[in-house]
């Protein structure tokens, strides 16, 4: 996880990113994924798919966006994002702990964001609080067919 500026595309579309999904979050567009938040281990989070798109300018890539939200106290089974993409990551209410394998722990708080790289196994992403809720919004862009999010077994 870098907590640098991401690519200059991506800070100009974040505002409008995040303004149409928060408008969306209250009703699911997409039910497709919706099965792998229910995967064992993760307790008290909720991922909902926002919208997929195929990226014109980017032949063989998807952009899937997924808002994540937390209980106080939940958090993810470890996963990793696929090998063919990056991930963006927003916090939009709350905070965020989350660790990729090999790094440290970190703190997100709202407002402040993150990248992952390919394939990184994202061992910790929960809500940093047992009394309020968080809430992120994650970007992945990846090839066509991959799977966003693929939790360990």
């Amino acid at each position: 996880m870098h907590s640098h500026r991401p690519p200059v595309m991506f800070r100009m579309a974040l505002p409008i990113i995040v303004g149409l999904v928060a408008a969306a979050i209250p009703c699911t567009v997409l039910e497709v994924g919706r099965a792998n938040a229910q995967q064992a281990g993760n307790h008290g989070v909720k991922a909902t798919p926002v919208f997929r798109q195929k990226m014109p300018n980017l032949p063989g890539k998807t952009m899937t966006v997924v808002a994540v939200e937390y209980e106080p106290g939940g958090g993810s089974a470890a996963h990793r994002h696929p090998a063919s993409g990056m991930v963006f990551a927003y916090v939009l209410e709350g905070s965020i702990r989350s660790q990729l394998e090999g790094e440290p722990v970190k703190m997100y708080r709202v407002g402040e964001h993150w990248s992952e790289p390919p394939n990184a196994h994202h061992i910790i992403s929960e809500n940093a609080s047992n009394d309020e809720p968080a809430r992120l919004l994650a970007v992945i862009v990846a090839d066509d067919d991959a799977a966003p999010t693929v939790f360990d077994k």
